[in-house]
């Protein structure tokens, strides 16, 4: 990002703070330090990453959040980790860290909220303890429930079965499958096992479970049932995002996205391929 955009905005957001002895915050709050804008900051960014954010929305969060307490920020950004470094406007101090990227299940409420949270800290000049409560709340946060979150990824693999032209005995069984193999995911994944050996236990799973409709002739569109029935495991986030940082100029985080994605994928068709060779399906 570009350093003289940073200094400017950080020095605007010192001349509108109010006026008090201890400089952007208002007199109840003492102006906080580099190092302690640079472990929230850490901390903020790399959950946004974690959380399925695009690099450009963490770098210009990090920056608007900076320059609202006086600091401006460079922000590297790789594969696994991610190091930044926060300076005072006047160049005086400066604090440089390095975080690691936890990467999860996407969760685009979490981002949306810590995306508002950004823009809370400039508009309504939250003190930096405030905004690290704020935070914690946001990440400590329940997600949906597990079995909610499987019948609507169940409903929409069904409704991808219908939208690819199969019939309602297909959609049944895309349904079924994918209800069976989004729960092996979510237990898999709650054990900690590889990424890559989840997706392909689902995808052999839920193959598996939708193949009897290719076996036993059942319905007018069998195939279309078996090959949508690993469709909910399809890495469409990662794969956005690798466009996304590509075209913002993020090349290194894109091409590692890409890639990282483009692994689960032969995964899923391994696993795809796997159910395939067993029950003797040899096309689709």
């Amino acid at each position: 990002m570009s350093e003289s955009f940073q200094q400017s905005a950080a020095k605007a957001a010192l001349s509108h703070a109010p006026h008090c002895s201890s400089g952007g915050r208002p007199a109840t709050n003492q102006a906080p330090g580099a190092g302690e804008v640079n472990d929230f900051l850490r901390t903020f960014c790399a959950a946004l990453l974690g959380l399925g954010a695009q690099t450009a929305r963490v770098d210009r969060n990090a920056a608007r959040i900076a320059g609202a307490f006086g600091f401006a920020v460079d922000l590297a950004v790789f594969p696994k980790h991610l190091m930044l470094s926060v300076t005072s406007a006047d160049g005086r101090e400066r604090r440089t860290s390095v975080g690691s990227i936890k990467a999860g299940a996407p969760d685009f409420r979490k981002v949306a909220s810590l995306n508002a949270l950004g823009w809370s800290i400039v508009d309504e000049r939250l003190s930096l303890e405030e905004a690290r409560r704020r935070l914690n709340a946001i990440l400590s946060g329940q997600s949906y429930h597990p079995a909610c979150v499987r019948l609507m990824v169940a409903c929409a693999n069904a409704a991808f079965c219908r939208l690819f032209e199969g019939d309602a005995t297909a959609m049944a069984l895309v349904f079924a499958a994918t209800l069976a193999g989004f729960y092996l995911r979510q237990l898999l994944v709650r054990w900690r096992v590889d990424g890559k050996i989840v997706f392909f236990c689902c995808a052999f799973g839920a193959s598996l479970l939708a193949a009897p409709g290719v076996l036993f002739h059942w319905g007018s569109t069998p195939q279309t049932g078996l090959a949508a029935s690993v469709l909910f495991l399809i890495p469409g986030i990662p794969l956005i995002n690798a466009m996304l940082d590509i075209m913002d100029g993020h090349v290194l985080m894109g091409f590692s996205r890409a890639v990282q994605a483009s692994i689960l994928i032969v995964c899923i068709a391994l696993g795809l391929a796997l159910t395939m060779a067993l029950l003797g399906v040899s096309s689709l």
